[in-house]
């Protein structure tokens, strides 16, 4: 199913409804994960967005228990916890949803243009960006392809010549979308059974190496996370969101220039199996665009909101040269998720997911590969648990865990994560290639005066495969370089 122009102009945005949650800081409250996200037909909170906005609520009637509750709402004594963390740690009962919180930490580092991370061959940082709201979507909302019409039909041809299979939208819910959940297994829909595809990167290959990632930042305590994995000398994968990184642009910055990995989370974090064909496109495009006008490099690689993938997400992905990386779930070890998204959400306290994450901690012994897990440096709480708590607990494991960002664990050379610097002629595809550095919005935002290199230029993906067929086609020789295929586990 191949998308024109006029259909990237026709399709209206849409959006699953993201109520406002209340918090006692309603100020350090951001993107709250969900595990039943409400129903896309909802409308769209119309509250101004900013770096206040809470965009996404616990669930669909915005009610959450509070911890340390029965069912009925009576609140129960819990005893002092008994966990010790690292030195200086906030105790972990005091790490709840409405906990205070200290002032944000901003960037320690600046980096002038021109200045050039540590590896062989990164080029040097652009001119400052500096956000002009007019000349980008709204934060925090899914973007509308039909104000860019520009940009959209330059980044629908990345589209060309691939199958974009046929599958309906979901509301993001099992229950609320049944023919979706009937064809789960059929169609790769992560979100109901955790499916995935050879082209999902799950795992780090080797026993006991930890792929570290952080998701939905860059937020206001990312700085103190990363002073933390300064001083232990670990680095990590940063999935950011594209409305953060308009926030906080030196952030990003100060996460590249340290040695971290960066790739693409989505603009505004929402459910992606929800969405149309040319709002994912554009969810992605913007992202990738705002983190190369930071950077100066565009991203390899992209992992979809609270992990929401089906076939035609993946085929999208792919086609736009963003391979999907997922976290680890097996059957007999469950999924590598700490749950530190849901003590933000109150649904669970500090101590129950620090012991969350001590229970994904012993289920890596039953893996025979590394293994990737899910946190988050959005919140105060989750920045707390983090530098507290987990990868305290992580780097005195015994047996000894490697930690590693998930290029690195994988074996990947860090140019291939990025597509100025990539030496790969397979993934991404030249065209690929030709397209990202031909779609590129000049300084003044315009988007229809730097179309060098792209005309005509399609996938290498044939019409008429199927979509997982096409996307491992032209991403084999991305991971066969390392002697390695990620798969299904």
């Amino acid at each position: 199913m191949k998308y024109s122009l006029v259909a990237a102009l026709l399709v209206a945005a849409s959006a699953s409804a993201h109520d406002l949650h209340p918090a006692h800081n309603a100020r350090h409250l951001y993107l709250v994960e969900r595990q039943n996200p409400t129903p896309s037909s909802s409308p769209v909170s119309s509250t101004p967005t900013s770096s206040s906005s809470v965009i996404s609520s616990v669930s669909s009637s915005g009610s959450s228990p509070t911890p340390g509750s029965s069912p009925s709402g009576t609140t129960t004594q819990r005893p002092p916890s008994t966990i010790t963390g690292a030195p200086g740690a906030i105790p972990i009962d005091h790490i709840t949803s409405g906990m205070s919180s200290g002032p944000p930490d901003p960037a320690t580092t600046t980096y002038p243009a021109g200045s050039r991370p540590s590896w062989s061959g990164a080029p040097p940082l652009p001119s400052p960006f500096v956000f002009t709201a007019s000349k980008w979507p709204a934060q925090d909302k899914v973007v509308d392809p039909s104000l860019f019409p520009d940009q959209m039909a330059i980044w629908m041809q990345e589209l060309e010549g691939v199958d974009i299979p046929d599958i309906p939208l979901t509301d993001g819910t099992c229950a609320g979308s049944p023919d979706s959940f009937a064809k789960a297994a059929d169609n790769g829909w992560w979100s109901c059974g955790g499916y995935t595809r050879d082209t999902d990167i799950t795992s780090c290959p080797t026993k006991y190496t930890w792929g570290v990632s952080f998701d939905d930042g860059p937020g206001p305590y990312t700085g103190e996370l990363l002073k933390y994995l300064d001083q232990k000398a670990v680095k990590a994968t940063f999935f950011v969101v594209g409305s953060r990184v308009v926030e906080r642009p030196a952030i990003l910055i100060e996460e590249y220039m340290s040695g971290h990995e960066i790739s693409v989370h989505t603009w505004s974090h929402r459910l992606l199996t929800t969405l149309t064909t040319p709002q994912i496109v554009a969810e992605l495009g913007f992202t990738r665009e705002v983190i190369r006008k930071v950077l100066g490099v565009t991203p390899t690689t992209m992992r979809p909101p609270q992990g929401d993938i089906d076939d035609r997400v993946r085929a999208i992905s792919l086609a736009m040269g963003l391979v999907p990386i997922m976290w680890s779930s097996t059957p007999s070890a469950g999924k590598f998720d700490t749950n530190d998204w849901q003590v933000a959400a109150g649904i669970v306290t500090g101590e129950q997911s620090f012991q969350t994450f001590e229970s994904i901690l012993g289920n890596a012994s039953l893996l025979d590969t590394g293994f990737i897990v899910l946190q988050h440096d959005i919140h105060y709480s989750t920045v707390e648990l983090a530098t507290g708590y987990t990868l305290d607990s992580a780097l005195k494991h015994d047996p000894k865990f490697t930690l590693q960002p998930i290029g690195q664990c994988l074996g990947y050379p860090v140019t291939d994560l990025y597509v100025e610097t990539t030496k790969n002629t397979t993934f991404p595809s030249n065209a690929t290639k030709n397209a990202v550095n031909g779609i590129a919005m000049n300084d003044t935002g315009s988007n229809g005066s730097n179309k060098t290199g792209n005309s005509g230029t399609t996938n290498e993906s044939t019409s008429g495969s199927s979509s997982v067929a096409a996307s491992a086609s032209f991403i084999t020789g991305f991971l066969s370089f390392a002697g390695l295929l990620v798969t299904l586990l």
